[in-house]
C-alpha cells in the first residue's frame, strides 16, 4: 500500500467501493442485514447459500434499490463445490476481496444424550465449512497477490457454555472455529489478509419474534445483558462492516463479542 493509498483509505474509510463480498448464508436472518449493509457501503454483494432462488431474490431486491449484487446457490458442505464457486467468481471479478461466513448449525441435545451423527453433522456444518471457505478464497487472493477480509459469525457460545441446554456440540464446534480463525489470521498475515470473527449473543430476528412477543420471555431473555435488549441483525452487520472496511487494516485474529456487555459481566 502506497503513501497515497493509505491517504485514501483514511479520507474514506466507511467506503467498499470496487469490493466484492461474498456472504456465505447471506439470506439468513442475520446474513441478509449483512450483505445489504456491505452492498449499501458499496461492494459488489455475492448472497450464497443452499436455496438459490432465495439468494437471488435477495440480491434482485439489492439491485433494484441500486447496488450491485449477485445471487448463487452454494451447499458450504461441498467442499468441490466450495471452490468451484470461488473459481468462477474469482475469473469474473479478479479476486474476492471480502469472506463472510455466516453458515452454523445446532442440534441441540444434552451431553448424554448426544449422538456421533449429531455431533459430525454439527461439525461437518459449522467448524469445517470455516476452514474450507477460508482456505478456498485465501487460495486466489494468494494466487493474485490481493490482500482482503475473512469475517467468521461466531456465538458467545464459542467461549462459554450455556447452563440447562444440551449445547455441547454446538459449542465444541464454535469454539473451535474461534480458534480455527486466529489459526489462519497468523498463517495469512504475510500476504495481507486479515481474519476476524463477530460472535453475537442473543440476536432479535423473525425466527424468535412471535416467542419474544411474550414478556416473560424477554424478561429472561434480558435478565443477564447490561444493556438491557437484545442485540439486532443491524448491531452484528456493523461489526461485519468494521472488519470488512479499512478501519480494520491493522486489526486480526481477533473476536468482537456483540453481546451488551453479557461476557463483560458473566
Amino acid at each position: 500500500m502506497t503513501i497515497q493509498d493509505v491517504d485514501i483509505a483514511l479520507r474514506h474509510p466507511r467506503s467498499l467501493n470496487g469490493k466484492v463480498a461474498l456472504v456465505v448464508g447471506g439470506y439468513g436472518a442475520i446474513g441478509a442485514t449483512i450483505s445489504e449493509m456491505l452492498a449499501a457501503a458499496g461492494a459488489i454483494s455475492i448472497v450464497a447459500g443452499r436455496n438459490g432462488d432465495r439468494a437471488r431474490t435477495l440480491a434482485a431486491e439489492l439491485t433494484d434499490n441500486g447496488a450491485s449484487a449477485q445471487g448463487v446457490a452454494l451447499d458450504a458442505c461441498d467442499v468441490r463445490a466450495v471452490r468451484d464457486l470461488v473459481g468462477a467468481l474469482s475469473q469474473r471479478y479478479g479476486s474476492i476481496d471480502i469472506l463472510v461466513n455466516c453458515i452454523g448449525f445446532n442440534k441441540e441435545q444434552r451431553l448424554l444424550e448426544v449422538t456421533p451423527e449429531a455431533f459430525d453433522e454439527v461439525y461437518s456444518r459449522t467448524l469445517r465449512v470455516g476452514m474450507f471457505l477460508s482456505q478456498a478464497v485465501a487460495a486466489r487472493q494468494v494466487s493474485v497477490g490481493r490482500a482482503g477480509s475473512h469475517i467468521h459469525l461466531l456465538s458467545v457460545r464459542s467461549s462459554l457454555g450455556f447452563r440447562n441446554r444440551g449445547y455441547s456440540a454446538f459449542c465444541a464446534a464454535k469454539g473451535g472455529l474461534a480458534m480455527l480463525l486466529k489459526q489462519v489470521a497468523t498463517e495469512l498475515a504475510p500476504y495481507g489478509i486479515t481474519v476476524n470473527g463477530v460472535a453475537p449473543g442473543f440476536v432479535r430476528t423473525y425466527k424468535n419474534e412471535t416467542a419474544l412477543a411474550d414478556a416473560t420471555a424477554f424478561q429472561q431473555a434480558t435478565a443477564d445483558i447490561p444493556l438491557g435488549r437484545l442485540a439486532t441483525p443491524g448491531d452484528v452487520a456493523g461489526a461485519v462492516y468494521f472488519f470488512a472496511s479499512p478501519l480494520s487494516r491493522f486489526v486480526t485474529g481477533q473476536i468482537l463479542y456483540v453481546d451488551g456487555g453479557l461476557t463483560a459481566s458473566a
